[in-house]
């Protein structure tokens, strides 16, 4: 009896991973991009997560603005259009920054129920 190899995952099959888990991003809240290739099964693959998001159908309306780096900044170049766009949609889902970064903790997913119990300074 042999053992079947394993079939490798197409480049698609990876990046509907990565739609699904950016798709999952509740509003309000942030992950980084290492944290979304964790979270879609591809740990260290945070580039591959930017290449994902700029290839993703217009029609899935993915919520790429609420991924950012991992020092909880926007990693377009500051003062460009992509850069006020992204902090504005944040900005406009709650989503506060100190300077130029977010607190990833504060604003993570699994602080979204806290925030919404007791508020956003709960």
């Amino acid at each position: 009896m042999t053992a079947e190899k394993p079939v490798p995952e197409s480049q698609d099959d990876r990046y509907k991973k990565i739609w699904a888990v950016v798709s999952s991003i509740p509003e309000g809240c942030v992950l980084n991009y290492g944290e979304v290739a964790r979270l879609a099964g591809m740990p260290g693959r945070a580039r591959m997560v930017g290449r994902a998001i700029g290839r993703a159908p217009k029609k899935l309306k993915l919520p790429w603005f609420r991924v950012v780096n991992a020092q909880g900044g926007i990693s377009f170049k500051k003062g460009s259009a992509p850069y006020t766009r992204q902090r504005k949609l944040l900005e406009s889902e709650g989503v506060e920054f100190d300077q130029d970064t977010i607190d990833l903790q504060r604003f993570s997913p699994e602080q979204a129920v806290d925030r919404l119990l007791w508020g956003p300074d709960g």
